[in-house]
């Protein structure tokens, strides 16, 4: 059914998803595949996407995948050495699930879910790696913050205050339209943002923090390349705490990164419920009367960006539609597209307070990263590029170790961090 690629005896990866985070991480992979005479397939369920992103590499192969196609996925997972799965989340457990039985290593961007930690056991005594959370955040944000965590603990300090920012934002000179943002990954991912609602510890506290509060108030930090940005909590931070071994520190938080003026027009948006993936939409309704319940939260601050989106529109809602997040996503993908030209941009920083020989200090690590052009993002850097290294590191040998891991220890931080840093990707450190 494929072409000799995988079974010629030589090491092959396959790469599951072909989207928007996929362009880099498939160059990386095609650059090494040729240094170590290794085969890359790239499947997808569009076979031009696919072919489109090999570039007609000898060294890559785009083959289709119906991913719920049991027999025809896990005859190609059979037939590799390697998976990295870039599909939405919700479909890593039916890719783990056929690297469990072939006993092949899988490494994904994406949050562990509880169907994968269930499997953990199993992963321990096939012997195999399932490594997690390999990409921006998480996954960068995990590396950069233990190698500080470690530096520190390793010196006799005692962490006091952790917060890690991060955001995927549009770069300054393309930053043209009211919302100050446009798309640079998952657009579903986007409408449904914050929707579990956020937990952090802050001052010795728990602070639960329901969805349609999450918006409300603009903490914000100040980046010396960016200027002044606002964040709101992520979901779980508590559940990070043991991860990352900082039990002792009063305030933990790991947070999203987004241009102040985001929150304005968001805010109202999501009070509206306009982002309810369960609110089926009228057949035929125009986009003006779906977004009705929004006018009472329309201001002055933020009515050119609820207009810009098109949310008062007279048009029908096309009928392929079928949720209110559906209808969003549409929106976002149609209004807040990168352009050709554009350039999207990654801040991430994280903050340390912590006491050593009997002073108080504080820390300050940041990245920016700014992407090329709307397909060689700076996030298709950052969320591609670690899992690409990890994968040479796996193949080459230089990372051994087993089981259900996110990159939080020395051996896998390590070297990929260093390369990183080779690849522009570095990090940029102030005290006080």
């Amino acid at each position: 059914m494929y072409s000799s690629l995988y079974i010629c005896g030589m090491n092959t990866i396959l790469l599951i998803g072909a989207g928007k985070s996929t362009t880099v991480l498939i160059d990386y992979l095609i650059r090494e595949a040729a240094i170590h005479h290794w085969k890359l397939l790239v499947a997808d369920a569009d076979l031009n996407l696919a072919k489109s992103k090999i570039n007609n590499s000898p060294n890559a192969e785009a083959v289709h995948l119906d991913l719920l196609n049991e027999q025809q996925r896990g005859r190609l997972i059979a037939g590799t050495d390697i998976v990295i799965s870039m599909m939405p989340p919700g479909l890593h457990y039916l890719v783990a699930k056929d690297c469990l039985q072939f006993k092949k290593h899988l490494l994904t961007a994406s949050y562990v879910d509880e169907k994968i930690k269930a499997l953990q056991p199993q992963i321990d005594a096939a012997n195999i790696l399932f490594l997690c959370e390999m990409g921006l955040d998480p996954g960068i944000d995990h590396m950069s913050a233990m190698k500080i965590i470690h530096q520190i603990k390793d010196k006799g300090g005692t962490i006091s205050s952790f917060k890690s920012h991060c955001g995927g934002l549009v770069a300054p000179e393309s930053n043209d339209n009211p919302w100050h943002y446009k798309i640079s990954w998952n657009p579903r991912n986007v409408v449904l943002a914050g929707n579990a609602g956020s937990v952090y510890k802050q001052d010795g506290q728990t602070i639960a923090i329901d969805y349609r509060d999450l918006f409300n108030t603009q903490n914000t930090v100040n980046i010396d390349e960016v200027g002044t940005l606002a964040y709101y909590a992520n979901r779980d931070s508590l559940s990070y705490i043991p991860l990352y071994h900082l039990e002792e520190a009063s305030t933990f938080m790991r947070t999203t990164l987004r241009y102040p003026q985001y929150f304005t027009g968001w805010n109202a948006i999501v009070h509206a419920g306009l982002t309810n993936d369960k609110n089926k939409v009228p057949e035929g309704i125009a986009f003006a009367d779906w977004s009705q319940p929004l006018l009472p939260f329309v201001s002055n601050e933020n009515r050119d960006q609820l207009a810009f989106l098109g949310l008062f529109d007279k048009t029908k809602i096309p009928a392929h539609l079928i949720s209110s997040a559906d209808v969003m996503q549409y929106l976002l993908e149609t209004k807040l597209a990168m352009q050709p030209h554009d350039k999207d941009m990654i801040v991430m920083l994280h903050e340390f307070d912590y006491r050593l020989n009997g002073k108080s200090q504080s820390l300050q690590s940041s990245l920016v990263v700014k992407g090329e052009n709307n397909l060689r993002t700076a996030m298709a850097k950052t969320v591609g590029l670690p899992l690409g290294i990890a994968c040479k590191l796996i193949l080459t040998q230089q990372l051994k170790i087993t089981g259900l891991h996110i990159p939080t220890i020395k051996e896998i931080y390590e070297p990929v961090l260093k390369e990183l840093e080779a690849e522009g990707i570095k990090f940029e450190e102030s005290s006080s």
